[in-house]
């Protein structure tokens, strides 16, 4: 496993599956692994909370419209609103990060 601080990626996440699972084979665990991810981005963008005991819950957001600046011209650009994903940590998870901290 990587020290802490680091980032993980999908193909990091699979591994750490199937070194938990070694009955699982790797293209099993990238499967399962690929169904998570994209149940919880069709959640998102269908306007549902996604709650996971223990770990936390994934949201989408609404920025609203504005006016923005071409910082290259001055010229007023307008932005459409536009969605966001924003993530919220359960205690559970915010207290094993402490213990690393």
């Amino acid at each position: 496993m990587k020290e802490f601080g680091g980032s993980m990626i999908k193909s990091e996440l699979v591994e750490c599956v199937t070194r938990n699972y070694p009955g699982l084979y790797q293209r099993d665990a990238e499967t399962a692994v690929d169904a998570v991810l994209d149940a919880i981005a069709d959640a998102l963008a269908t306007g549902n909370l996604v709650e996971i005991r223990g770990f936390g819950a994934f949201s989408a957001k609404e920025r609203r419209s504005r006016v923005g600046r071409n910082p290259r011209t001055g010229n007023a650009c307008p932005w459409s609103p536009s969605a966001y994903p924003h993530s919220r940590r359960a205690r559970k998870s915010a207290r094993r990060l402490i213990q690393f901290a």
